[in-house]
């Protein structure tokens, strides 16, 4: 196999860290330019579905080093309270980012990953060859570059990518508590504006994670302030919280969240995490996406280098063609989910219609996840 020159992967997060893992385990070079250090909390649900368990045992991850919890019932609430609860059909777990980002960078490094800790100022694109420019002025040549870079980056103003022209209207907000919580469930509860996902992690934190609008959020001094008047207006949540004690110093966010759709690839630079698409968090399982969006292209990169795919326009294509087929129904169905929940009166019509027709929530709990991740041999 053909690779002179490295891979390079903008972007140390889940999708970047794995996607690295699994090109140096097919004999591939790989160089992964992260701006942060490690270990870090990251605003995330961190929820994951098992759907990734059996590309992490032929990544040979063995998740279960960090202690996750096993995640098996879920309970969905709407603003004033109204609750069903329901089974996952795959299941899942809770882990941190702090403990997951940190614990595949040491996989990456241990398998010979070069790791620069630095910011991309520019990428630029001839003759078949990406020049990859940092920051501390280091120069990079590579034949494929992985945009691994997040929700939202400088990055996507400079490559003038069509989402971040348009203005966001959410934000989110993440902390970890102590407290009892139930080690196999997560929560899903609506408040007017937004919508909070809780579940446990590692070392019997509980980590609670909201998607909030600005609108709701604009009219309050302070995120403890909109917890305290608006939040806490879901009796379920209201109940979480006191009985909660915050562990972080202060609660973490981040602005501009965008759910419109972006392009996979961008100036040849293949996308994958939320870098190519984000979904609604209420659908809980954008950690299950990335993960698999970094196997998906590993394994159409190992078919370029091996000659199995002739062109670098056939990659684009046939990467384009792959994540929409497996990503581009659930984020029709987060879209849907969301502009119902912001509804007070549409998502009371939901739940009496789950209510009485429980089976539905399955379903639904389906259109968000995927199968379980198979490998193909290459």
């Amino acid at each position: 196999m053909k690779n002179n020159k490295p891979i390079t992967i903008i972007g140390g997060g889940l999708a970047g860290l794995t996607a690295a893992i699994h090109l140096i385990k097919m004999g591939l070079k790989v160089v992964l330019i992260e701006k942060n250090e490690y270990p870090k909390h990251k605003v995330c649900g961190e929820y994951i579905s098992n759907e990734v368990i059996s590309y992490f045992d032929w990544l040979s991850l063995t998740i279960t080093e960090l202690n996750p919890t096993s995640i098996s019932k879920l309970h969905f609430s709407t603003t004033n309270g109204k609750s069903i609860h329901c089974d996952l059909p795959l299941g899942g777990f809770g882990v941190s980012r702090y403990a997951l980002d940190s614990f595949l960078f040491r996989k990456a490094l241990e398998i010979g990953c070069e790791v620069i800790q630095d910011n991309v100022e520019s990428i630029t694109f001839e003759n078949n060859n990406f020049t990859i420019t940092t920051s501390n002025n280091r120069v990079l040549n590579s034949e494929i570059v992985i945009g691994a870079f997040g929700k939202r980056s400088n990055i996507d103003l400079k490559l003038n990518r069509n989402f971040i022209q348009k203005k966001s209207h959410w934000l989110a907000v993440k902390a970890h508590y102590s407290g009892n919580f139930p080690n196999d469930l997560v929560g899903l509860h609506n408040f007017e504006g937004g919508y909070c996902g809780v579940s446990k992690v590692e070392n019997d934190a509980i980590n609670i994670c909201y998607l909030a609008s600005y609108e709701t959020f604009k009219n309050y001094k302070n995120i403890e302030e909109y917890q305290n008047h608006v939040v806490v207006k879901n009796p379920h949540l209201d109940l979480i919280l006191k009985e909660s004690k915050l562990l972080f110093e202060k609660p973490l966010t981040i602005s501009q969240i965008s759910f419109d759709k972006k392009e996979t690839v961008k100036d040849h630079i293949l996308m994958i995490g939320d870098t190519a698409g984000l979904i609604h968090p209420l659908c809980g399982n954008g950690m299950a996406m990335a993960i698999h969006s970094a196997q998906i292209v590993s394994q159409l990169i190992i078919k370029y280098y091996n000659d199995e795919i002739k062109s670098r326009d056939e990659l684009e294509k046939k990467y384009t063609k792959e994540w929409n087929l497996n990503f581009k129904d659930r984020l029709r169905m987060g879209h849907y989910l969301g502009f119902l929940l912001q509804k007070q009166t549409l998502s009371a019509i939901l739940m009496k219609i789950l209510i009485k027709l429980p089976s539905l929530m399955g379903i639904i709990i389906k259109k968000t996840h995927g199968k379980p991740i198979l490998i193909k041999s290459p």
